[in-house]
């Protein structure tokens, strides 16, 4: 089972991209985040031509998730269970993968967080131990989960181009990295770190001062697993080729392959 991840920072603009993506790619599930769109503005039609199915939850104009799949989704659960929160930002199914064996699948946009001192730091280390609480849940269940998405998370200085430059954002404080490690200390595997342990390694390059041409990004999205995902674990890349096209996201996609 191929599993991806990709924010697209808006579904419509980056259609074009999105449907070269899943010809070439072909995974068996793509969790999307920040779609930008309501759930029934989602130009399903496109992505059904291909054969996938589209389960969203979305907001006029920000956030929203999305599970693209080649098989019906089971037992859909959409918003991070136990929080209430007005953002969409979480949506959560079961696949099989056509072997009958069933993996759970998780795409999640975690807050961004900044300015840090301020309600929205607040709300993303909330939602982050939330976020924890969901897969202690998950792992009573003992069967094979990827919570997949942009965390908002840079895990360690080897994965911010500049450290330095970005030792006040949300997403390299030390409050934001804790909650990070407490996800992974509950058993559960950053999928790249299995096959990459080289440094400097991105899924995001922001669209200011050329960052993309200087290769200056982020590994803030990231595919994790339980430990009986991370078992049968074959595979795990980022495909940076869809954030070198024009009007590309600021993001790119991250994916891995379970053996089922």
């Amino acid at each position: 089972m191929k599993i991806a991840s990709w924010n697209v920072n808006s579904v419509k603009v980056r259609m074009p991209h999105l449907l070269d993506f899943l010809k070439s790619a072909q995974p068996d599930v793509l969790c999307l985040q920040e779609i930008k769109c309501l759930a029934d503005d989602f130009p399903r039609l496109e992505v059904q031509a291909l054969g996938y199915r589209v389960e969203c939850i979305g907001q006029r104009a920000y956030n929203g998730v999305a599970l693209v799949s080649k098989e019906p989704p089971r037992d859909i659960v959409t918003g991070l269970p136990g929080f209430d929160d007005q953002q969409a930002r979480y949506i959560e199914a079961s696949f099989s993968g056509g072997t009958g064996e069933e993996v759970r699948v998780g795409s999640l946009y975690l807050p961004n967080g900044n300015p840090i001192g301020t309600d929205k730091f607040t709300y993303k280390l909330a939602w982050m131990e939330r976020l924890h609480d969901r897969a202690e849940d998950l792992l009573k269940h003992e069967i094979p989960f990827v919570l997949a998405g942009d965390y908002n998370i840079c895990p360690t200085d080897e994965d911010v181009y500049d450290p330095v430059a970005l030792r006040d954002d949300a997403l390299c404080q030390p409050e934001s990295r804790s909650r990070f490690r407490a996800l992974l200390y509950l058993g559960l595997t950053d999928a790249y770190r299995v096959f990459h342990r080289e440094p400097h390694k991105y899924t995001f390059w922001d669209y200011q001062a050329g960052r993309w041409n200087r290769d200056e990004g982020l590994r803030i999205d990231h595919l994790v697993l339980s430990p009986q995902a991370a078992d049968r674990i074959a595979a795990c890349d980022i495909d940076k080729s869809p954030r070198g096209k024009d009007r590309a996201s600021d993001h790119t996609p991250i994916w891995c392959e379970l053996a089922v």
